[in-house]
């Protein structure tokens, strides 16, 4: 799985604060940045998979709710993990 417990805790450690702080704005963007890098490579080999391009779609919705939630209640912060995860709008 490309996905597992100690890469959750490690992306939860670098961004969320700490590795139980599995809440914060941050670490969930992580979190759905590493999945959507993934689920990318995925959709480049095997176009016709349009369930995970929905699956793809969805997270990159709920990321970009999650970075205008950001935006709109600490500007510093959603600056710093843009920047720290190499996003562009």
């Amino acid at each position: 799985m490309y996905l597992d417990s100690k890469t959750k805790t490690d992306i939860f450690k670098k961004h969320g604060g700490s590795e139980t702080n599995t809440g914060s704005s941050e670490g969930q963007i992580a979190l759905f940045s590493y999945r959507i890098a993934h689920l990318t490579e995925h959709l480049k080999k095997n176009r016709k998979d349009y369930g995970t391009q929905r699956a793809l779609q969805l997270l990159v919705g709920k990321r970009r709710s999650l970075l205008d939630y950001l935006k709109k209640k600490d500007i510093a912060r959603y600056r710093a993990i843009v920047k720290e995860l190499g996003l562009r709008r």
